[in-house]
């Protein structure tokens, strides 16, 4: 049985520590907790779990602090997670199964990460991370923000799924301050800092900046696949809130030269047609969403309502623009099957109900064997 060294970094992190340290108290030998400064009580929880409370002024640089964290490691492996992560019983014990079945030949094992939920709490955002290292391979953390291990070796792939539930908004601004700071002292960013400092300006709407940032970075050969993947979204995005719908679909298929068409990459490019009211491709690209089926293993972000839900709904949109309400009805029946409390499937659901009651009928007849079909494969 292989031993864990659980290695975190914190900063007043009163309200959800104890929500993660006690199931992992269970399941670590060794619990590593650095704190960044904290003026709440959060090393005053960390140490009823552990001896290891270590301090650390912060000097915005999270690998610093992890690798700090890290270096305090004294098990077989090391796992990373942060104050405001959750590991729910099911996955607890999967945890605990790993520790007694892994073989000792593993390097690095790789967990989902959910980051993204609807409102019924299921996920809809998720990719893969490195979670358990081996001490002994002299892992390190990189990046001053967005910080990540570069895994190698012997690379195992885990159901094991970690969720990220944070309980407020955080500081919004904090990473973007850490990359125009690096910027301001003449750091060069790494191609992988390029790409997080554009998501950065995008998500504070610096679309401009962001679209000259995406754009710079997918020039640079040592880009990452996967990056370069949602930097054409992300691109595109950004052409689209400056007006630039074209621009903004040849955006999108550039993705093509990295990659078959994600889900996402269709779902975005339907969405452009449909905005410029040429349904018939509308349609065509969220057929293809539906076809298309996410690969997690390549460490790429995964929207899940892109491979089902969001095409479904949006196909419903397209055919009843096109008239023809019995497509419509059936799309409409396949997403309520998904998500039947959806506000999107009720707000359709209200809309059919006013049909006249003929249509309505029809359109529920000719709908329901090719509803039953579908159905049995989603």
């Amino acid at each position: 049985m292989i031993t864990i060294s659980l290695c975190m970094i914190v900063k007043n992190e009163a309200a959800v520590l104890e929500r993660i340290l006690k199931p992992m108290s269970a399941i670590a030998d060794q619990i590593v907790i650095v704190d960044t400064g904290s003026a709440d009580e959060t090393k005053e929880i960390a140490r009823r779990y552990t001896d290891d409370v270590y301090e650390m002024d912060w000097r915005d640089d999270f690998s610093a602090a992890r690798n700090l964290a890290c270096s305090y490691a004294r098990m077989d492996y090391w796992m990373w997670l942060d104050a405001d992560d959750v590991i729910d019983e099911e996955n607890a014990a999967r945890l605990l199964d790993l520790k007694h079945s892994l073989p000792p030949s593993a390097d690095v094992v790789m967990m989902r990460y959910l980051t993204g939920f609807d409102q019924d709490g299921n996920c809809t955002f998720s990719y893969y991370r490195e979670r358990l290292l081996k001490t002994s391979r002299g892992f390190c953390w990189k990046g001053r923000v967005h910080e990540a291990v570069t895994p190698s070796g012997n690379i195992l792939y885990s159901p094991i799924e970690i969720r990220h539930q944070k309980l407020g908004p955080g500081d919004p601004d904090r990473n973007l301050r850490i990359y125009e700071t690096m910027l301001r002292e003449g750091e060069a960013l790494s191609p992988r800092e390029l790409f997080y400092y554009g998501r950065e300006l995008y998500f504070h709407k610096h679309f401009s900046e962001a679209a000259a940032v995406f754009s710079l970075f997918l020039e640079d050969p040592d880009g990452w696949r996967e990056n370069k993947i949602d930097a054409c979204l992300l691109l595109s995005r950004c052409h689209e809130q400056l007006g630039r719908r074209e621009t903004a679909m040849a955006d999108l298929t550039k993705s093509f030269v990295y990659s078959c068409p994600r889900g996402e990459v269709c779902c975005a490019l339907g969405e452009l047609m449909l905005g410029a009211g040429r349904l018939a491709e509308a349609v065509y690209w969220y057929e293809q969403a539906l076809s298309s089926i996410p690969d997690e293993t390549t460490g790429a972000f995964v929207q899940k309502d892109c491979y089902r839900f969001l095409p479904l709904i949006q196909l419903c949109v397209c055919w009843d623009r096109m008239g023809d309400k019995k497509k419509a009805f059936y799309y409409h029946r396949l997403a309520r099957a998904l998500k039947p409390q959806d506000p999107s499937v009720k707000a359709n659901e209200a809309y059919f109900s006013g049909l006249k009651a003929e249509d309505s009928a029809s359109a529920g007849a000719s709908a329901e064997s090719m509803f039953e079909d579908q159905t049995s494969r989603l």
